[in-house]
């Protein structure tokens, strides 16, 4: 649930050789009124974002190979 104050993951998702390959773009924020800030430390190639909950822990081995997200090949991630 999308609560105030609640701290979002962005991401920007390319279809690789190997399969999905998740980029973290940014992270994002829920206002008060439900709205969202989006903070983008990059530009998506294909103007596409994709936005979820940022995960509590980190796992520093797969951090490299999935561009600093532990869990992307289930498809949940998170960073923090």
């Amino acid at each position: 649930m999308l609560m105030a104050g609640k701290r979002l993951a962005v991401f920007s998702i390319r279809e690789g050789k190997g399969g999905s390959i998740w980029v973290r773009a940014g992270s994002a924020f829920v206002n008060k009124d439900g709205s969202l800030n989006v903070l983008l430390d990059v530009l998506p190639l294909d103007g596409k974002l994709h936005v979820r909950e940022a995960a509590e822990k980190r796992d520093s081995a797969a951090s490299s190979r999935f561009g600093g997200e532990p869990s992307l090949e289930a498809g949940v991630g998170g960073h923090s």
